[in-house]
């Protein structure tokens, strides 16, 4: 680059930033702009190395492409789809992949896969083109994206695992997990870690055989006789995912985990559960009997929108407020099942689980 082009570069970063500065005040988001803003500046004043500069710009240009994509489809429920890459089409695991994805883009729900073959070729097979995201990684010998999703304006190749791993939990509503080699039992495994330190989620996960396989019930005796009998993991951490070889159970596991139940988030030292409908008194009372043990203090409340929450999408729903403990999630995904069975949902949530 000759210095004449990088001198104009920088001005016009220059003025893009000045711009940025006298608009901050006005901006929606101005606290965590100034935050990123900041911290930017504080690096630039810090002994670090190109690779750690190359690593951070590369990185937020995967992100950028990630929340500019998925911004317009924010409204649409999602299935991530994880699974093996060398399965061919002729494999059960892969046609059992193909009905699962049009399954639940036929109840209305959008398909996130990483782009490639095997089962993620599976996933947007069944999906179809315009019910399908693809996020493809970049490599030296270069992982093709499959025939279906390439070329599609919502194929995106991102650089690093780390920033695509983000966009395929960020972005999804429920994980649905098909056999697989390493790859895939990592993908299981983190999305169970996340899930039960609360990193992630709630969402159904979903773990899916041919009709009469055992690769993921297998999966789960392990975890049992391994990890549950020695108290490595809590006895209720199985409640966090779902094993089936059966495509209803599957499609219904994701479908009934937003029957009630909405979303959550925490405001300050409370978590906040939005839900589809209001629960009675004695609903409510139900809960505070049954959960009490996942509070570390006070009781499950109703609650309409707190003020901390600002102008939230959802501010007209209904919500329940408590002091959960942050440990116990496979308790906490118990108690959303239960939500899920007081709820007797409205004819078009029954025709439309797939709007936020």
């Amino acid at each position: 680059m000759t210095s004449e082009a990088s001198f104009e570069i920088l001005e016009s970063l220059q003025a893009d930033i000045a711009e940025l500065i006298d608009r901050l005040p006005t901006l929606k988001h101005r606290q965590f702009i100034q935050q990123a803003l900041a911290t930017v500046v504080r690096l630039a004043d810090s002994e670090v190395e190109r690779l750690d500069w190359k690593i951070l710009s590369a990185a937020l240009a995967d992100m950028e492409r990630g929340f500019q994509l998925f911004y317009g489809y924010r409204h649409i429920r999602k299935v991530t789809i994880f699974g093996s890459a060398r399965l061919a089409s002729e494999t059960p695991e892969y046609e059992m992949a193909v009905q699962f994805a049009r399954a639940v883009c036929q109840l209305g729900f959008m398909v996130i896969t990483g782009g490639g073959g095997g089962i993620m070729h599976a996933g947007q097979e069944g999906a179809g083109r315009d019910n399908s995201f693809g996020l493809n990684i970049q490599l030296p010998f270069e992982q093709e994206a499959n025939p279906i999703i390439d070329g599609d304006p919502k194929l995106i190749h991102f650089k690093y695992f780390f920033t695509r791993k983000l966009f395929l939990l960020k972005e999804s509503d429920a994980v649905a997990l098909f056999p697989g080699g390493f790859g895939t039992q990592d993908e299981a495994f983190e999305c169970m870690t996340l899930s039960q330190t609360g990193k992630f989620g709630p969402v159904p996960l979903v773990l899916i055989d041919s009709p009469g396989g055992d690769y993921w019930h297998s999966w789960s005796q392990y975890i049992d006789q391994q990890l549950v009998t020695r108290g490595l993991v809590s006895p209720e951490d199985p409640n966090l995912y779902t094993v089936t070889d059966n495509l209803e159970v599957a499609c219904n596991t994701i479908t009934n985990f937003y029957q009630g139940y909405h979303s959550s988030r925490y405001v300050g030292d409370q978590l906040v559960i939005r839900l589809k409908q209001e629960l009675s008194d004695a609903e409510v009372e139900l809960l505070n009997v049954n959960f009490s043990d996942i509070l570390i203090k006070g009781r499950i409340e109703k609650s309409q929108v707190l003020p901390q929450e600002g102008q939230d999408e959802t501010s007209a729903l209904p919500r329940l407020l408590l002091y959960f403990n942050q440990r116990d999630l496979g308790r906490l995904y118990h108690m959303i099942a239960v939500i899920n069975q007081l709820v007797i949902p409205s004819p078009e949530e029954t025709a439309h689980p797939e709007r936020k």
